[in-house]
C-alpha cells in the first residue's frame, strides 16, 4: 500500500496546474515507457486499494464515471472492488462528448468480466441511495474546464443531497478555482500532487480530507518542470533552518526591534516581543513611550527597550541605528502624525517587517507605497490586503494579486488564512501546509510578525525567514490545538509551543555546528 499524505501533514510539493498534470502523465508515457491505459490503470488500482482499506468489502459502493479518464478510472476502480467481492453498482453518465479510447477499453473489460452498468441520461434514471452506501465520484475530476451545466450539474446535485459518504477521485467533479457547483466529498483521493482549488477556503465544503496518492509518475518531469506554486511542510522547514554554532553568542543571533504597541493594544506589542524572543534572535529592542514602557517591560522582561518621549502612541523616534531587523505595525495605531515616523523607518535601510497598522496606514497614504524598499516583508490578512491592492471577490483573485504585488514590490508578501501564502518576488507561492482553525484568534498575527522579525534578524533571506516562519508558527499551532483545543486556543498558547515545533525540525536535522 502506498502511504496517503494529507493537507494536515508535512510535505513538500509542487503544485502543478491541470495541463501540467496531463503533461506529466504523456511524460511518464513517454519515458517510462508505459501504455496510457496501463497508467489508468496503476492510478485507479491506487485507489481501489485506498478505499478497501478504509472500508472493507462489506460495505455497499455506488461508482458514477463519466465519458473521460477520471470516468476510466471510475471503471476499473469499480471492477476492482467487485472483483474483491465488495458490492459495487456503476453508473455511467451519458454525455454528448466521445468516451475517450482508454474509458471505452475499462467499460469493456468491465462488461466482459460480468459487470452491469446503469445508463444515466435524465433525471428519472437518477438512483435514491441509502444511508449506509459509499458514492465514488469518478465523473469528471480535473478534467473539466468550464462549470457544469445541464444533466451533469443535475446529477452532482442529486448526490450531494442523498446524505452519503462520497470519495471524489483525483478531485471533486466541478470544483474550479472559482467554484459555483461541486461535488460535496468526504474524502479526495488526488493522483500524485495537491490541487491548487485545495488551498482555497471557499472550497473547504467540496474537498473534505484530501489524499495524495502516490501513483509513481515519472520524477524526470517533476525535477525540471517549474511550476507557479509550491507547498511548504516540515521537509522543507528543515532544508530552511541555518546552524546555530555552540560557542555563539547572542551576538551572533542578531538584533530584533519593534515598533509595535500603544496605549490600549499594548497586548499585541506583548504578543509580538514574547514571539520575537522565542525566535532564537539574540536580542530585541522595543521601541515605545514611556506611558506603554512599563507595561511591556513587566510582560517581556527579555527585552531591552528605546524609551521615547509620547503618551499614547510613538510619533518619533530619535535613532533606528543597529538593528539586523525591524518589525513594525502590531497595535501600533493609524494617527495621521504617525507617517512621518513610518516613512523615517521605510527608509532607514534597515530590513523591515511590515504589518497590521503599518500596512494600513500605507493604504491610506498613498505616498508611501513607493517608499517600501525591496526585500521587505508584508504581513498582510485579507481585509488589509485588499485595502492596499483593492477589493477581490474570491480567494483566486487573491492569491493572484498577492503574487503580482510581491513582483512589483519586488518584497515577500505572506498573504495569511487556512493555508497561509508566502508569495515571493520571483512570482512562486508557497502555500503553507501546517496550522489549523484554532489560530483564528485575536494576537496570531502579531505572534507570526515577532516569529518572522526574530528570524529575519539572525540573518535569515527575506523568503527563507517569511516561509520557515510562517510553519514554524502553524506547527506551534498545532502542538497548541493538541494541548488545549482549538475551541480554547489563544495567541499566547501558540508562543508557549514554538519551542516544539523547533524540535520537531531538530528531530530530523542536526542544525548545530562547531565554531
Amino acid at each position: 500500500m502506498q502511504k496517503d499524505l494529507t493537507l494536515s501533514e508535512v510535505f513538500f510539493m509542487k503544485i502543478y496546474s491541470p495541463e501540467q498534470t496531463r503533461a506529466w502523465d504523456q511524460f511518464t508515457i513517454d519515458h517510462e515507457p508505459v501504455q496510457s491505459r496501463a497508467l489508468m490503470a496503476r492510478a485507479a488500482s491506487r485507489a481501489a486499494e485506498w478505499i478497501l482499506n478504509k472500508y472493507g468489502t462489506a460495505r455497499q459502493f455506488a461508482v458514477f464515471c463519466g465519458s473521460g479518464n477520471n470516468g476510466g478510472d471510475g471503471l476499473f476502480i469499480c471492477k476492482m472492488l467487485w472483483l474483491e467481492g465488495a458490492g459495487a453498482d456503476c453508473y455511467l453518465l451519458e454525455s454528448a462528448s466521445a468516451r475517450t479510447p482508454d474509458n471505452q477499453f475499462y467499460l469493456d473489460q468491465f462488461m466482459q468480466a460480468g459487470g452491469h452498468v446503469q445508463k444515466l441520461s435524465d433525471v428519472h434514471s437518477f438512483p435514491l441511495l441509502s444511508k449506509d452506501i459509499i458514492v465514488i465520484d469518478a465523473l469528471w475530476g480535473s478534467g473539466l474546464s468550464r462549470p457544469l451545466e445541464g444533466i451533469g450539474a443535475m446529477l452532482v446535485e442529486h448526490l450531494n443531497q442523498q446524505g452519503v459518504q462520497i470519495l471524489s477521485v483525483d478531485q471533486p467533479s466541478g470544483l474550479m478555482p472559482i467554484t459555483r457547483l461541486a461535488i460535496r466529498a468526504t474524502h479526495t483521493l488526488s493522483f500524485q500532487s495537491f490541487k491548487l482549488p485545495f488551498f482555497y477556503p471557499e472550497n473547504d465544503p467540496y474537498i473534505g480530507e484530501v489524499h495524495v496518492l502516490d501513483i509513481g509518475l515519472h520524477p524526470g518531469f517533476y525535477q525540471q518542470t517549474a511550476s507557479e506554486f509550491e507547498t511548504t511542510g516540515r521537509d522543507e522547514a528543515v532544508s530552511l533552518i541555518r546552524p546555530r554554532p555552540r560557542s555563539g553568542h547572542k551576538g551572533n543571533f542578531g538584533h530584533a526591534a519593534l515598533l509595535a504597541g500603544s496605549w490600549g493594544m499594548m497586548g499585541a506589542a506583548m504578543l509580538a516581543a514574547k514571539s520575537c524572543m522565542r525566535s532564537g534572535v539574540g536580542k530585541l529592542s522595543c521601541l515605545v513611550t514611556e506611558k506603554c514602557y512599563p507595561l511591556l517591560q513587566e510582560a517581556v522582561p527579555e527585552a531591552v527597550f528605546r524609551i521615547e518621549p509620547g503618551t499614547n502612541y510613538l510619533t518619533s523616534l530619535t535613532s533606528m541605528e543597529g538593528f539586523a531587523a525591524l518589525g513594525i505595525g502590531p497595535g501600533w495605531g493609524v494617527h495621521a502624525d504617525m507617517v512621518p515616523l513610518l516613512n523615517g523607518a521605510l527608509q532607514s535601510g534597515c530590513p523591515l517587517v511590515l504589518d497590521a497598522d503599518a500596512l494600513n496606514l500605507i493604504s491610506a497614504h498613498n505616498s508611501l507605497r513607493s517608499c517600501i524598499p525591496e526585500g521587505s516583508i508584508l504581513t498582510p490578512h485579507p481585509r488589509e490586503f485588499d485595502a492596499l491592492a483593492g477589493r477581490h471577490g474570491h480567494s483566486h483573485e487573491r492569491v493572484q494579486s498577492a503574487i503580482d504585488l510581491a513582483r512589483h514590490l519586488k518584497s515577500v508578501v505572506v498573504l495569511k488564512g487556512h493555508h497561509t501564502l508566502v508569495a515571493s518576488p520571483s512570482g512562486v507561492g508557497y502555500f503553507n501546509l501546517s496550522g489549523n482553525d484554532g489560530m483564528a484568534t485575536a494576537g496570531s498575527g502579531d505572534v507570526l510578525t515577532g516569529l518572522i522579525t526574530g528570524l529575519r534578524a539572525q540573518g535569515y533571506p527575506a523568503m527563507d525567514a517569511a516561509r520557515l516562519g510562517v510553519w514554524l508558527h502553524g506547527c506551534a499551532g498545532d502542538h497548541a490545538a493538541a494541548k488545549w483545543g482549538r475551541e480554547a486556543m489563544v495567541a499566547g498558547d501558540i508562543i508557549e509551543e514554538i519551542g516544539n515545533a523547533y524540535c520537531l525540525l531538530n528531530r530530523s536535522n542536526t542544525n548545530e555546528i562547531e565554531a
